[in-house]
């Protein structure tokens, strides 16, 4: 029996599918397929022996209570290693809850504070996951303008004059999902001195700060709050495993107890064994040497792909030039769409994700996201020289429809 749309609510009705999970799911396991398109981490950097030893370990060792409920806000001794490992906000342990991966916490965020018809503001672009998240409450979205240094002041106090009941603001400030830009120490500062004129929560998503390639580690939003307004959001996919499925959300009251009450009804807690396990590799092992043992892997593969860029692009396309993290940003000449683009490459077997998807309010359909991790240098290298052919030859194709006269 198949039921009729009224039966879902309006919500799941308006609801559509990841773009981004639906293309990996339809390109892998293609023949002869390049990858540039997802967010994935390299196998390289799992601790897969150490973690099949933990797994036995962790169950010997504490018999039944790996194996058992937990409560809903998190394991306090991971959340003290937390802490630990974070080292630069020492975050209450009654304010930190360990969530099912950041897609949790930012799920769990808006369902504790966005109504629909709610004011969401966000750099322009911002992460899809979020705006996939959100879109659930239903909330209408303000893009703040956004250059290599970070959201631009003068476009926040412009939205949050002409919405001053704005609820949230959205930003990822190190090396950001989807261009791979960084904000500045003295962006972050102005932001946080505009904020902290508004009633308004900062959330301030944090999953790539830990890889990076060059420079020292710049002042959270967090650190800089001094009224309570940042909702911190970190972890462990993007260092460790994602798999494991194992993050966390510092909020004060009364957003903290609302996120404990959510998430009760939502899943009841974390993986109890998951918990464990992450906290008994910490305790045995040095993640932050883990860390910096993989970054040079993710260096050398940005390197490549950025050199690849510089050869092989045609005159009329850029591309960022992160300092750490997984991605970099590409713009085309404005005729050029990345949907049809991504079409030809499809056929030559490469593969990306267009850039619209990542404005909430659509449109800017000439860019597209690139990923260097997932891949080894010489795949990255073949497959920026696909993604350069198929970019000529819609650029020529683009030419010669517009030199093509109109029908009288």
């Amino acid at each position: 029996m198949t039921f009729p749309d009224d039966h879902l609510s309006r919500t799941t009705r308006s609801m559509g599918v990841s773009f981004i999970r639906e293309m990996l799911k339809a390109t892998k396991g293609v023949k002869g397929m390049i990858s540039l398109a997802g967010g994935l981490p390299s196998p390289e950097s799992f601790p897969s022996g150490i973690l099949g030893g933990l797994f036995k370990e962790v169950v010997e060792t504490d018999g039944a209570d790996v194996l058992q409920y937990g409560p809903t806000e998190g394991d306090d001794v991971l959340k003290r290693a937390i802490n630990i490992h974070e080292g630069e906000a020492d975050v209450p342990l009654d304010r930190l809850i360990i969530t099912e991966g950041s897609t949790n916490a930012i799920y769990l965020f808006a369902r504790s504070v966005i109504d629909p018809g709610d004011v969401v503001l966000c750099e322009s672009p911002t992460y899809l996951g979020a705006i996939s998240s959100w879109n659930v409450m239903r909330p209408r979205w303000v893009e703040v303008p956004t250059d290599d240094e970070g959201m631009d002041p003068a476009g926040l106090e412009a939205a949050l004059a002409e919405h001053p009941n704005a609820k949230a603001i959205y930003v990822i400030p190190n090396f950001q999902n989807p261009s791979g830009r960084t904000w500045s120490l003295e962006r972050r500062r102005r932001f946080m001195e505009i904020v902290e004129r508004h009633d308004v929560h900062v959330v301030e998503d944090n999953p790539y700060g830990e890889l990076r390639f060059e420079g020292t580690p710049i002042a959270s939003l967090k650190s800089l709050d001094r009224r309570g307004r940042v909702i911190a959001l970190g972890t462990f996919s993007k260092v460790f495993c994602p798999g494991l499925r194992i993050a966390w959300i510092a909020a004060e009251n009364p957003v903290y107890e609302k996120l404990v009450i959510l998430k009760q009804g939502a899943d009841l807690q974390t993986s109890t064994l998951g918990q464990l396990q992450v906290n008994r590799y910490l305790e045995e092992n040095d993640l932050d040497a883990d860390i910096a043992r993989i970054i040079p892997v993710y260096r050398e593969r940005r390197d490549a792909m950025l050199a690849a860029l510089d050869a092989e692009m045609p005159a009329g396309v850029h591309f960022t030039r992160p300092s750490g993290g997984l991605f970099l940003w590409m713009t085309l000449p404005e005729r050029l769409n990345a949907r049809t683009l991504l079409d030809e490459c499809v056929r030559q077997n490469v593969a990306f994700v267009p850039g619209g998807a990542f404005y909430p309010n659509g449109g800017h359909e000439n860019t597209l996201r690139l990923n260097y991790s997932n891949m080894p240098i010489e795949r990255i290298q073949e497959g920026v020289r696909r993604l350069a052919r198929a970019v000529v030859k819609e650029m020529e194709r683009s030419e010669t429809l517009e030199e093509v006269p109109a029908t009288p």
